[in-house]
């Protein structure tokens, strides 16, 4: 008899809810079986939240189907995001295609942006100079049940480097203006600006298992809504050590 494979899980992140704004997310069952989806959502502090309309997390769908799942919260939440695990019988590709949309409304104006499915890494990092993301935040998802870390360096363009045996370590490398240790909860979520007092430059580096990074900027000058930047790379696994930041 077929046993249940590894669970097949993706996460859609930056779900907007509120007066003003709202999020939905979709899921297509493109299989010629019934999938059943189980759905794990988190407000950005990491608690639990459920689903408007389901007394369960469990969803089942039919061959081809479709469903629209909204988030039972109704006070402002920004970082809010959603976990989707497939219980799929002895195969480990996806079947279920994933997306979601977030709308805010300001005036007489609706702006609507795509969610983006994304996968967590380990110790997933960013550098790079900040002149072509103006406005631009990363926002952070611990997905795990455990505390991680991430190191921030904002730096007005000063380059440093310490004498060493090795070409690496006489590598010029930015000095940070303002640099900080942020300690992110389990499930919890946060972004940080990309700008701070006029850098030129700007790095994030995490320590932990399962982290998930995305890129967003403002989708119009005036609407709070933010759109997810798929142009953005980000980097794979650091080592263990990230140096101690200082204020």
């Amino acid at each position: 008899m077929a046993g249940l494979a590894a669970p097949v899980e993706s996460v859609l992140p930056s779900l907007a809810y509120g007066p003003s704004c709202s999020s939905t997310v979709v899921l297509q069952n493109l299989a010629d079986t019934p999938v059943d989806m189980e759905l794990e959502a988190h407000r950005s502090s990491g608690a639990l939240v459920p689903l408007a309309g389901h007394a369960g997390r469990v969803i089942h769908l039919a061959p081809g189907a479709q469903g629209s799942y909204q988030l039972q919260i109704q006070e402002e939440e920004s970082g809010a995001w959603i976990q989707v695990r497939e219980r799929t019988v002895a195969r480990s590709a996806p079947l279920v295609a994933v997306s979601g949309t977030t709308e805010c409304r300001q005036g007489n104006q609706l702006r609507t942006a795509a969610r983006e499915v994304a996968y967590p890494t380990r110790n997933p990092w960013f550098a790079g100079e900040v002149t072509e993301l103006r406005g631009a935040v990363i926002s952070l998802i611990n997905v795990s049940p455990g505390a991680v870390r991430a190191s921030l360096c904002y730096s007005a363009g000063t380059l440093f480097s310490v004498p060493g045996e090795t070409p690496t370590s006489r590598e010029l490398k930015p000095l940070c203006s303002a640099a900080f240790d942020v300690q992110i909860p389990p499930f919890g979520t946060k972004e940080f600006p990309v700008e701070r007092q006029g850098n030129f430059y700007f790095s994030l580096q995490t320590r932990g298992d399962s982290i998930v990074l995305q890129m967003l900027r403002p989708a119009k000058e005036g609407v709070q809504i933010y759109s997810v930047d798929s142009s953005i790379r980000f980097g794979g696994e650091i080592p263990d050590e990230i140096p101690s930041a200082k204020r």
